[in-house]
């Protein structure tokens, strides 16, 4: 681990990208919510359940040279530690080469359809080096021996090896590790590799909301986890509302396990409003899981879970008449936007403007409208109705890598700080794989919102994604 770090630091950028300033229109929705009671809940990110952890820097690596138009880059190359909210440890390596890293970001478990992996036809390729390669393969005799290395690895090795190879199939790069036995191991994992499908969420609920009328039971809520159980909290004003977390027949649940089906039961006199529960477990978090920030972080893949803390949410809303509608949001990179989903379980239609396009969702109807966004933008916005009903969805949408465009790298470590090959240092960053100096301010500028109602967003220019041939 390192003693010091930047306050932001950049994995690998080319050369400088202009922020544009363009105005925006903030998604305000006109609803038909008759008598709706107390806002539904306020600010919602697209973190669908799972873990959520805070990154430190490189533990485990090895250097790396990047080859491109610019010239060669020498890079730290291999294995991240992340520590998990409410306890565990995660290991990371990273799957977005060329894309800023900032001090101690966020991270939570996301689908790889909310990443830049659900467009990679190689994505079941990275995780089959995951599973197949160090740290979950820490017999480094053995896996020498099935690389046909000579002489064995270390770990240094092992880190750089599996992370170059990664780093070929993640962002199409040509990139070799420094070391002859970490890029002999590289060249196996990737001739190697073929593609394994993507791993389920440690913990998740579906759907994240529900609605209806008071007096019964709003769900179900289907409970998906690897983990033997989990706990359940009801809402946080459950002994005054009366709205208890129940099975289908109705009994009180506190526990729950995979396949489980939980209930919100709203009292016959409840006023209208809305509750939320909340699920949490123990359990090691599979590899192969994409991890994420919202503060446009370079994105991870797990490697390595020790037990951890994993949790989800869902919400639901009521109302005695009108509409009743139930919001939720994913990140739909394949879409280049993000998916709104409206639920009506009222008995009249629930009607909302997104992007100055109104929509119109029956009772007891269903739909789902993307909202599209420039890639790197930041968004802020809200859906409101009369009587106080309002979700807020914020993100950031990050759904393709940087390929490099030239310009002089920084180093990455603090000490020592390794050579750079063509080139010169120019500032000393957060410990981790690549970095630039060329656009530090504007990698900051491009954590701008969009504020409600339409007014400047400040944001980085569209990335390119490398092509394999």
């Amino acid at each position: 681990m390192f003693s010091s770090f930047s306050a932001l630091s950049l994995c690998r950028r080319g050369a400088a990208r202009l922020a544009a300033a363009v105005l925006v229109s903030g998604v305000v929705a006109a609803g038909a919510v008759a008598a709706a009671g107390p806002a539904a809940a306020g600010e919602t990110s697209q973190n669908q359940g799972g873990a959520i952890a805070t990154i430190g820097g490189l533990k485990t690596y090895g250097a790396a040279v990047i080859h491109g138009d610019g010239g060669d880059q020498q890079v730290s190359a291999g294995l991240f530690e992340m520590s998990v909210e409410g306890g565990g440890t995660l290991q990371t390596y990273c799957v977005d080469l060329h894309n800023p890293t900032q001090r101690d970001a966020k991270y939570h478990e996301t689908p790889w359809s909310g990443t830049s992996l659900g467009a990679n036809k190689d994505a079941g390729r990275i995780r089959w080096i995951l599973q197949n390669s160090y740290p979950q393969v820490n017999d480094l005799a053995a896996l020498a021996e099935e690389a046909g290395i000579n002489g064995g690895l270390t770990e240094q090795d092992a880190a750089a090896g599996t992370q170059v190879a990664i780093w070929r199939y993640s962002d199409a790069a040509d990139v070799d590790a420094v070391d002859p036995q970490a890029e002999k191991l590289a060249d196996y994992l990737q001739k190697t590799a073929r593609s394994v499908p993507e791993p389920k969420a440690s913990l998740t609920l579906a759907p994240s909301a529900v609605s209806g009328r008071p007096g019964g039971l709003l769900g179900p809520v289907t409970v998906h986890t690897d983990a033997g159980s989990v706990t359940v909290t009801p809402p946080a004003d459950a002994a005054m509302s009366g709205v208890r977390i129940v099975g289908k027949d109705g009994r009180a649940v506190t526990a729950a396990r995979d396949g489980s089906q939980l209930y919100f039961d709203v009292p016959d006199d409840a006023t209208d409003g809305t509750a939320e529960l909340t699920v949490q477990a123990s359990t090691t978090v599979p590899v192969g899981r994409a991890f994420t920030s919202e503060s446009r972080s370079q994105t991870q893949i797990l490697a390595g879970s020790s037990e951890s803390t994993v949790s989800a949410t869902a919400s639901a809303a009521w109302a005695a008449q009108g509409a009743v509608p139930a919001l939720s949001a994913v990140k739909n990179c394949a879409k280049g936007g993000v998916d709104i989903t409206a639920a009506n379980e009222g008995d009249e239609a629930f009607t909302f403007e997104l992007m100055g396009i109104e929509h119109s969702i029956a009772a007891g109807a269903s739909r789902t409208v993307t909202i599209p966004f420039q890639e790197d933008q930041a968004y802020d916005f809200t859906i409101t109705g009369p009587a106080g009903f309002e979700k807020r969805f914020t993100g950031v949408l990050d759904c393709k890598t940087q390929g490099s465009a030239g310009g002089t790298a920084t180093q990455t470590l603090s000490e020592p700080s390794p050579a750079t090959v063509g080139g010169t240092s120019t500032g000393t960053n957060l410990a981790e794989t690549g970095g630039s100096s060329a656009t530090p301010l504007i990698a900051g500028v491009a954590i701008g919102l969009v504020v409600i109602g339409g007014a400047a967003l400040l944001l980085t220019g569209r990335k390119q994604t490398p092509t394999r041939d």
